[in-house]
């Protein structure tokens, strides 16, 4: 029998399940999330491995959800230095590369910033031709002085000559070492968040070395051979090479992994999720079992971006929530006792007032001892419970696209704080394993990747574009992980662009498919 590992991480908790070969759940595990992450992730995997039926040799695939990337943007912390190039002069010399960015974030990243000649047209034509002084100056001055570099280019999604040939010769000139990324592998169209979406995730390539090899070697240890997947937050999976290569994909993966989990559980391809975990409460929506995409662009640690991220509403909500009253009335959360919950919420013999704990004055959850509530948490529980009440159903109407009652699917160990009845809700379902809806979620994800690029109607036909575009994100799926047998185009859009002549068409595409066949042995070095 063959087995896959799912591990998701989150605020509080790292959790762990094992499926076999059928999605049934053989295994479940919490362990407390650690400040450094990587502990938690140890002990959740061995403790999952210590349960009956659950052998280190049968475990085939391992996929984790996590959030070390996301930790280490809005913590300012173990992130790579970055030499930040942009191909647009002489178009672009207005706005300088990363003028927006807080400025603590700044410092730790960017060292050097240039803008040098080159860039497309959106017909792909060049702006200017490359000058060999000005890329001569450029590597003189970061050979080895950064990390890894990131290359942006105007219009690069349609033509991406330009990056490719710098980011070539840059390999050449710094070494192995120093990796580069290619703004048209992250982003979309928009110059200035591409920039900044590319130069994060130069920025994460320390952490996810670190954050993946540490996990590799964890599994080695308990003599797991498995292939290891990252969660994408699209609700998907990559290998660990090409998370390597595109970490800023797995922020948000987290949320992700849990709307996944709560449509398989659930068996519902559209509904709302409501994901209460115990320090925040994400909101998502499912169509048709994937995570709805967000059209906005998203900012990620002060950082305005435009790569794909779901669609979520998140807010200070969950089990280790601190109840206040001020002025008559009642304010819960933002700020958590978190993992703390079982030492310092009133009902395990602490002395704070938790929103578990109103949960239990109320009759909703059985949880520690109820006899040591005091009397004043006892009579104002009512009123925390109709607040908590209140902050979900705001987020579901929210992201409502009509007034009309839709499913509403409860998942994460927070969930026992909501009732069985929510305003807008058509039906209330908090499926079996609801705990672990996370961890369920990556390990029976498909892998996919996608694609976003312009055409010139009058460069390409109408069919040789979409034709270029399908075999372009198959290849990309397929170096994500997937099977190339069974690969498929899930997405396909073409979006006319009136506002730019020449025929000028938008094409997004989408690729998933099942994990490719294998046991993989050489990862640990990663």
């Amino acid at each position: 029998m063959q087995h896959r590992l799912g591990i998701d991480v989150g605020g509080t908790h790292t959790d762990a399940v094992i499926l076999d070969e059928k999605n049934r759940l053989v295994a479940k595990t919490k362990a407390r999330t650690t400040p450094d992450v990587s502990s938690g992730i140890q002990q959740a995997l061995k403790q999952i491995l210590e349960q009956p039926g659950v052998k280190s040799d049968s475990i085939v695939h391992a996929m984790l959800g996590t959030t070390h990337c996301t930790n280490a943007i809005t913590e300012r912390k173990n992130l790579s230095t970055v030499g930040v190039i942009r191909l647009g002069a002489p178009a672009t010399l207005s706005i300088p590369p990363l003028y927006s960015w807080p400025a603590d974030l700044l410092s730790h990243i960017a060292k050097k910033t240039f803008i040098l000649h080159g860039g497309h047209e959106y017909d792909g034509k060049p702006i200017a031709a490359f000058s060999e002084k000005e890329i001569s100056s450029v590597i003189r001055q970061l050979k080895g002085k950064v990390d890894s570099v990131a290359i942006t280019g105007v219009f690069s999604p349609v033509n991406s000559a330009h990056e490719t040939t710098l980011g070539d010769r840059l390999k050449g000139e710094l070494g192995d070492k120093v990796s580069i990324t290619l703004s048209h592998e992250i982003g979309s169209i928009g110059l200035l968040e591409r920039e900044n979406a590319t130069v994060l995730n130069s920025a994460l390539m320390r952490t996810a070395q670190t954050a993946f090899a540490g996990f590799l070697d964890a599994m080695k240890a308990k003599g797991v051979r498995a292939q290891l997947f990252l969660g994408q937050n699209d609700g998907t999976l990559m290998s660990v090479e090409y998370a390597l290569r595109y970490p800023i994909l797995t922020i948000a993966s987290g949320p992700s992994n849990s709307l996944r989990g709560g449509a398989f559980l659930s068996e519902l391809k559209d509904a709302i999720v409501v994901d209460v975990g115990g320090t925040t409460t994400d909101v998502g929506v499912l169509v048709d079992g994937f995570p709805r995409e967000s059209a906005l662009a998203v900012d990620i640690g002060g950082v305005r971006t435009n790569f794909r991220m779901p669609d979520l509403i998140s807010i200070g909500l969950g089990g280790g929530s601190l109840v206040r009253e001020e002025n008559g009335k009642v304010r819960v959360g933002p700020d958590s006792v978190g993992y703390r919950l079982e030492k310092e919420g009133l009902v395990f013999g602490g002395k704070t007032f938790t929103a578990t704990d109103a949960a239990v004055a109320v009759g909703r959850v059985k949880l520690g001892d109820a006899g040591k509530l005091t009397k004043a948490a006892r009579n104002l529980a009512p009123k925390v419970d109709r607040e908590v009440k209140l902050k979900v159903e705001r987020c579901i109407d929210a992201l409502k696209l009509s007034a009309a009652p839709v499913p509403v699917v409860l998942v994460g160990g927070g969930s026992i704080l909501l009732p069985d009845e929510i305003e807008g809700a058509s039906e209330i379902r908090r499926p079996e394993h609801f705990d672990v809806a996370n961890a369920i979620g990556v390990a029976i994800a498909p892998v996919s990747a996608q694609i976003d690029r312009v055409f010139s109607y009058e460069e390409f036909s109408r069919d040789a574009a979409l034709a270029e575009a399908k075999k372009n994100v198959v290849e990309k799926t397929r170096l994500a992980g997937a099977d190339a047998e069974r690969i498929e185009i899930v997405e396909l859009e073409e979006i006319s662009m009136g506002y730019l002549p020449g025929h000028a068409v938008r094409i997004k595409a989408k690729a998933a498919g099942p994990l490719a066949p294998g046991r993989a042995t050489s990862q640990a070095s990663a």
